[in-house]
């Protein structure tokens, strides 16, 4: 089995992508915010996308190996482009979502803190959690992983081959 892998470059090159681009995230999160946050390599969202990098690096490697006109290559593409696009799209969308859903609660905790005390302290110790924001990316991050996995992709068909 390990040497399957071993002879599975574009598998190996997809993996490393996804991993190296979460290694990524943590220095750039520091690079744009002033702040080390380890959290961000569990974390979806954020430069680069790791799901652009995988699916790009996959693509890459493949095209190398078995040709640029083969059909592996044009799935490895379609399916990539699909990734990118529902990163871009609903993941997105979903995660601008939770922001104003949050932002709505944050003011209905305000607002009832004022209003009605018994109700407020009521609300005010249940059990609250916040909606995640950070889901999908902006184009940017996709493109920045897009260009990362494919570097990731042709590097190992290189050095593997």
């Amino acid at each position: 089995m390990t040497s399957a892998l071993n002879h599975n470059v574009p598998l190996v090159a997809s993996f490393s992508a996804i991993l190296l681009a979460q290694v990524l995230k943590i220095p750039l999160h520091f690079l744009y915010n002033r702040r080390w946050d380890w959290t961000r390599f569990f974390g979806s969202g954020g430069m680069p996308s790791s799901h652009s990098a995988g699916v790009s690096a996959l693509a890459a490697a493949v095209g190398y190996r078995e040709g640029w006109g083969s059909t592996s290559f044009a799935l490895s593409c379609v399916l990539g482009l699909i990734v990118m696009y529902d990163a871009m799209g609903i993941r997105r969308h979903a995660g601008e979502q939770a922001m104003a859903i949050n932002e709505l609660e944050e003011a209905f905790d305000k607002h009832i803190e004022t209003d009605d005390p018994e109700f407020s302290r009521y609300m005010l110790h249940r059990q609250r959690k916040r909606l995640k924001e950070l889901l999908g990316h902006q184009p940017i991050e996709v493109a920045g992983g897009a260009a990362f996995g494919v570097a990731v992709g042709l590097i190992f068909s290189l050095v593997l081959s």
